[in-house]
């Protein structure tokens, strides 16, 4: 089992605007194909704006599959890249993290 932890480091006063953005997500998770993922914000992190999302999966192969949404229901996923159109303009950086879970 693995955890996937994306970090977003958002511009200043944004972060409440992406978490909306994945909570929506987090509503089509099942039919896109993806686990609901846990979100995070910085209550004292490195940087101000801070969100944190991680969810679990089986294996990378597991992931590299959900990642390319092959099997995912197209109208979720039209509904999913017009929630995630605009995020760029959010977020200033990030960075994935993807860890074992050990006695899982």
């Amino acid at each position: 089992m693995l955890l996937v932890r994306d970090i977003w480091y958002c511009k200043p006063g944004k972060v409440r605007a992406l978490v909306d953005k994945f909570l929506a997500m987090n509503k089509l998770a099942g039919k896109v194909g993806m686990p609901t993922m846990k979100l995070m914000t910085d209550f004292c992190a490195e940087r101000y704006w801070t969100l944190v999302s991680e969810m679990e999966v089986e294996s990378m192969a597991v992931y590299e599959n959900m990642m390319s949404n092959d099997q995912a229901d197209p109208a979720a996923m039209k509904e999913m890249e017009a929630i995630m159109s605009d995020y760029h303009d959010l977020v200033e950086s990030g960075r994935r993290e993807v860890f074992k879970l050990e006695g899982v």
